[in-house]
């Protein structure tokens, strides 16, 4: 094979890997696209089917982690009905959503200007207690939902509290015209694996409270930020490939732990790859 014949075909490589890249990117847009634009065409529909809904249990739920008068991101907020409740009861609120027409219809029942936003948008740093997703995020893809909590995470004050919820099961795919992640408590526990300072404080499953829609299933998840809470969500490969820093913090945190409840010997508690010899 000449030279130029292998340069020809590396050529020819480069340019299907381009093309197979764009054709995925493309296909991501329109499917957002797909979702927002449901949203846009049935938003009067969808708010008056959603806006009157019964839900202070749920958002009764979620307040109860914060202090009075505390800092909400309503993260998808729809039609706006979670921003009034938190409102009228004294919280402060900003709230976004990707539906230019759900914005209207949210700025309208709130009285406040309810930001037209993408998730992937969101570059706030340390700003709220707490994020409130309900049915929101679970339009993403696996792919890009771990990026967005992570947003969420940097998002918070340290020790914030996020609500979210998803569609019980294990489906991702386009349904009824929008894109939908579901998730059981194990497939989730599974796809946070990893995001550090995420720990997963509630967890229940409820019916739908939409009229005539009881039989449907919805994972409610608590989420908290919580700096340095060691290796709840870590697998043994990111305690390792985390560096001596990350090691050194992961021992300590063992050996408090070990004093504190005194039930057994040292040894027996410390994963490989953080015994004594490792240690500070």
């Amino acid at each position: 094979m000449t030279q130029n014949v292998r340069n020809n075909n590396a050529i020819l490589k480069i340019k299907q890997r381009k093309t197979g890249v764009l054709r995925a990117f493309e296909n991501w847009i329109n499917m957002m696209d797909k979702t927002l634009n449901y949203y846009n065409e049935n938003a009067q529909s969808f708010a008056s089917g959603t806006v009157s809904v019964e839900f202070t249990e749920m958002q009764d739920r979620f307040l109860e982690k914060l202090d009075p008068g505390a800092y909400i991101l309503d993260f998808g907020c729809g039609a706006g009905r979670d921003t009034k409740y938190f409102l009228s009861q004294g919280y402060r609120v900003d709230a976004i959503d990707g539906s230019e027409q759900l914005c209207q219809i949210a700025s309208d029942h709130t009285g406040i200007k309810v930001r037209q936003m993408l998730f992937q948008e969101l570059e706030a740093n340390e700003k709220y207690d707490g994020i409130w997703a309900c049915a929101s995020i679970l339009h993403l893809p696996k792919k890009e939902l771990k990026e967005v909590l992570k947003k969420m995470l940097t998002a918070l004050k340290n020790d914030g509290w996020i609500y979210t919820s998803f569609k019980y099961g294990e489906y991702e795919g386009n349904r009824n015209g929008r894109y939908f992640t579901d998730f059981t408590i194990d497939t989730f526990t599974d796809f946070v694996q990893g995001i550090h300072n995420l720990r997963i404080e509630e967890h229940w499953i409820t019916g739908d409270v939409r009229p005539g829609r009881g039989e449907e299933k919805w994972l409610n998840l608590i989420l908290q930020k919580k700096m340095n809470i060691g290796y709840e969500n870590e697998s043994s490969t990111d305690v390792m490939t985390g560096g001596p820093d990350r090691r050194r913090q992961l021992y300590y945190q063992l050996i408090a732990s070990m004093k504190k409840s005194r039930k057994c010997g040292y040894h027996c508690f410390v994963p490989h790859g953080i015994r004594s010899e490792n240690a500070p």
